[in-house]
């Protein structure tokens, strides 16, 4: 079975983000495919954070409200196991440090802090996962090509 660690840039899309959503359509459809699939769905604590973010900053109060429920409601899930996705864990200091440690030549490249710890979760699910492909779903060009292929 694929692992498949889901960016921002999707998540934002699945809960029709406002002014973010511009394949919401597209996206809702390739979800369907990856459940049926099935693949493993991870999404990783960055994506709740940085997805958090952008939905706390609609200005319309109706719509960012509208929308919080819908966020609450589909990481709930994802936290009690009722979703296709499953929560990432928390991480320990330790190795935040160690990603301290990458983060300025990764900084250096254009990316933030949130992108790391993704690519550092797809790292730890290729090594925990040698013979399934793993790979991060995202339109974010930097982070696309993380795909260990087909096994």
């Amino acid at each position: 079975m694929t692992v498949c660690i889901v960016d921002t840039s999707v998540l934002v899309e699945l809960l029709d983000v406002p002014y973010m959503n511009t394949r919401h359509p597209q996206v809702a459809s390739d979800l369907r495919a990856k459940v049926e699939r099935p693949e493993t769905m991870l999404l990783p604590m960055a994506g709740i954070v940085e997805t958090g973010n952008h939905i706390g900053q609609i200005g319309n109060g109706d719509r960012r409200r509208q929308c919080a429920r819908r966020f609450v409601d589909f990481v709930g899930d994802a936290i009690d196991g009722r979703a296709p996705f499953t929560a990432t864990p928390m991480y320990a200091p330790a190795l935040l440090r160690t990603w301290l440690g990458d983060f300025v030549e990764w900084a250096a490249r254009g990316s933030g802090f949130g992108d790391l710890s993704i690519k550092e979760e797809w790292e730890r699910q290729r090594a925990r996962h040698t013979k399934r492909r793993v790979y991060i779903w995202s339109f974010d060009q930097h982070l696309q090509g993380y795909d260990t292929g087909e096994p």
